[in-house]
């Protein structure tokens, strides 16, 4: 079940938060999502409320957000044709459901009990998150229902995320979603619903989340209180539309990082030694984990958006660093560079994977990496 802030595991890694944002069950209102909270609450309403519903997107655009949202609302509601002394409710505007209200403050503390949240757990032994949801975690499902049935009321799980269910563990699901509980709505929050199973699929409704624009994610940003600097045209570009990722581009530096790869870039195919340098020594800095996985992801990125503009002849919506737009158009000017910097991206994505996975030295795999660079700079896209 969702835990209590007592709990011992409270200060363990969880799962489904992004670090350096608040957790999605402390984010009171979702941005840029209204189309997907709107399709909910018309079926509410309707009273064509479904069991399962499966809410996809991209990472880092809201999904778990939007789920900790709908169970707050559905244990905070009351139903429709409920009657009771003074006659139904009117029929409910939104998801808000107020701070103080009883149940949001249980579900801030992780005390409310018709609540059960299935999530990757903590190995004691390894020190790790585990890498998938367990099947002794579905279990638990059972006690789940047992315990809250008593009072009647309404009863919500949430699956963050579904996409890592081992085969048992998304069995027991399927079992869930084709005899459900009175009363019951599960909500599946799912990255790549494609590698679900097919009856889990058919058995949900979807909910689509879509990337967020500029304006989206800097307010969700200001909202979380991340300060931010730079464009925020070229934030929304580099994180693909995904709030988590604006996140950790944020607090990561991202911006200045992929600027610093464009402006090497620029410098191609005679590169700048000393910016190379630099780089590599950045990324072999003690502590730096974090940032050097960010640097790889940010290579990987780069090397898409150049094949990207060799392959359509088209550049991307908005320069994601100062003077992308002339670097791209000079290195990716047609198809076979295009189709360069793509067979590039796979081989120096694998080396760097592969480099990163021995413990080679970082400075010598971002060095190797600009060699390579070179080349392909100098030849195929010269």
């Amino acid at each position: 079940m969702s835990k209590t802030k007592d709990d011992d595991d409270e200060f363990l890694p969880q799962p489904d938060r992004v670090e350096g944002a608040p957790h999605p069950r402390d984010t009171a209102r979702l941005i840029g999502q209204e189309q997907a909270e709107a399709q909910f609450l018309d079926a509410f309403t309707s009273g064509r409320l479904h069991h399962g519903w499966l809410v996809t997107g991209p990472r880092g655009v809201g999904k778990a957000t939007l789920a900790w949202r709908i169970a707050r609302f559905l244990l905070a509601t009351p139903d429709l044709e409920d009657d009771g002394l003074f006659g139904a409710p009117p029929p409910p505007e939104t998801l808000d459901i107020p701070v103080d209200h009883p149940v949001s403050r249980r579900m801030a503390s992780g005390a409310e009990p018709g609540l059960f949240v299935l999530r990757r757990p903590y190995d004691e032994k390894a020190k790790r998150l585990k890498r998938e949801i367990t099947v002794d975690e579905a279990r638990k499902l059972k006690s789940f229902f047992s315990l809250s049935s008593a009072d009647g009321g309404r009863r919500v799980v949430i699956v963050d995320a579904a996409d890592e269910l081992n085969v048992s563990a998304a069995n027991a699901i399927l079992k869930l979603l084709e005899e459900p509980p009175a009363r019951t709505v599960l909500l599946l929050v799912a990255h790549q619903p494609s590698g679900l199973l097919p009856t889990i699929r058919s058995r949900c409704r979807e909910l689509r989340l879509s990337p967020l624009g500029p304006e989206a994610i800097a307010e969700a940003l200001h909202r979380a209180e991340i300060e931010t600097t730079g464009d925020p045209a070229a934030l929304a570009e580099l994180a693909g539309g995904s709030v988590g990722e604006a996140v950790r581009m944020s607090t990561l530096g991202g911006l200045a990082i992929y600027a610093e790869l464009i402006a090497l870039m620029g410098t191609m195919p005679r590169f700048d030694r000393g910016r190379a340098q630099a780089l590599a020594d950045a990324a072999a800095q003690r502590g730096a984990e974090e940032k050097r996985a960010l640097l790889y992801h940010l290579i990987d990125l780069m090397l898409a958006r150049l094949a990207r503009t060799g392959a359509t002849g088209l550049l991307p919506r908005a320069d994601a660093a100062p003077g992308e737009a002339e670097v791209l158009r000079r290195l990716a000017p047609h198809a076979p560079a295009g189709q360069a910097w793509a067979q590039g991206a796979e081989e120096i994505g694998a080396r760097l994977r592969h480099g990163e996975a021995v413990n080679l030295d970082p400075a010598a795999l971002i060095l190797d990496t600009v060699f390579k660079l070179q080349s392909i700079a100098g030849g195929r896209a010269a």
